[in-house]
């Protein structure tokens, strides 16, 4: 698969420069789909920036979303007549946009989609993620018939959490590219 068709999906405010998947889009030269405004998301603007990036791409594509980027792959999949073109998707730390406090700072993300994806997908979830309990990313992930990685305590699986280039990360990734 070609680096380009492989669809980094970040979160809320974008990733920096530190973040995991600015690292793999750096070394591996994944494609960020850049989104109008980080700051203030629309669901509505974020889903179709990913369409036409989905469209656009050469062959299948495969998604690598974080935090609010996981939200937008469960609502995009259910509203895209393009769903059929992703091979996989690597879901990271879910953010919870149906909790009170997060859903007065991110408007409109609510309700989050909860149909089985009509992919392959994994998503790795924190016991100790701010912005999601493991038993909601589990939920989650049970929802979206996604498989569930317990990843211990990593915070919200980014900068912070001190992955560096997340090797184990992006071998979860190669099994969604190349499925046995």
């Amino acid at each position: 698969m070609k680096a380009s068709n492989i669809l980094l999906l970040p979160g809320w405010q974008n990733s920096g420069p530190d973040h995991w998947q600015s690292r793999w889009e750096a070394v591996h030269g994944y494609q960020r789909v850049e989104q109008h405004d980080w700051m203030r998301p629309l669901r509505g603007d974020w889903s179709a920036r990913l369409e036409e990036t989905v469209v656009d791409a050469d062959g299948p594509v495969l998604l690598v979303a974080h935090s609010l980027g996981c939200v937008l792959t469960a609502w995009w999949a259910v509203h895209s007549a393009n769903a059929h073109r992703v091979l996989g998707a690597l879901l990271v730390a879910p953010g919870d946009v149906e909790r009170p406090d997060l859903a007065a700072q991110i408007h409109g993300w609510a309700p989050i989609a909860r149909k089985p994806l009509p992919f392959p997908a994994l998503l790795v979830g924190s016991r100790n993620d701010p912005y999601c309990s493991l038993e909601r990313a589990e939920g989650l992930a049970q929802a979206w018939g996604a498989r569930f990685v317990d990843y211990g305590e990593r915070g919200h699986i980014n900068a912070e959490s001190g992955l560096g280039d997340w090797d184990e990360g992006h071998g979860w990734l190669m099994q969604l590219a190349n499925p046995a």
